[in-house]
């Protein structure tokens, strides 16, 4: 069975909302704006592009990396992996960044299933949700930045659920006090 690797910039309060700019969100851009530069922090970044086979992206997060990513060389080695976007609503992916589409959490229960290496998600909040509530995910690359954004979108969800037990496989705190957190779910 893949792997299925959700990885998110988090705030400690659990906001993943508008790390990179998107606009639309009162804190956007906090990932560079609130917290001073340290490569060695993004380390894992590069490790997930050359360890995981494949790129899994919900509807928002796939329109919005499909005009950039694909012009990105930082992002040559996802850029060349399959990508599958899971949506009900899109009618066909971008021809600039193609990828197969998915309609269900039953698809990526299936591809999960298919041969291959492990699966990153990126962004796609509600996905990463629906995914960990249907206990799918196999493994969080964390990167908590020292900030409380208070409102946005939470990395968890709020479903009343039995308690996920995490084991911390990885971890480190960098000099500007982002914080790497790497769980794997218990099963």
């Amino acid at each position: 069975m893949r792997q299925l690797i959700v990885t998110a910039f988090v705030s400690v309060d659990g906001v993943m909302e508008g790390p990179g700019g998107e606009p639309g969100y009162r804190n956007s851009g906090w990932t560079f704006q609130a917290v001073e530069f340290d490569e060695a922090a993004y380390e894992i970044k590069g490790r997930e592009q050359s360890e995981t086979t494949a790129l899994l992206l919900g509807r928002t997060s796939y329109e919005a990396f499909a005009p950039v990513w694909p012009t990105m060389e930082e992002f040559a080695e996802y850029n060349a992996m399959p990508r599958y976007v899971v949506s009900t609503t899109l009618e066909r992916d971008d021809e600039r960044w193609p990828a197969t589409v998915l309609r269900s959490v039953d698809d990526v229960a299936a591809l999960k299933e298919s041969e291959g290496g492990p699966i990153a998600v990126h962004g796609s909040a509600t996905l990463g949700k629906s995914l960990a509530d249907a206990g799918l995910v196999d493994r969080y690359h964390l990167l908590v930045f020292p900030v409380l954004l208070g409102a946005g979108r939470r990395l968890f969800s709020e479903a009343d659920k039995d308690m996920q037990k995490l084991t911390l496989v990885e971890h480190e705190v960098y000099s500007n006090g982002i914080q790497k957190q790497v769980f794997d779910v218990q099963r």
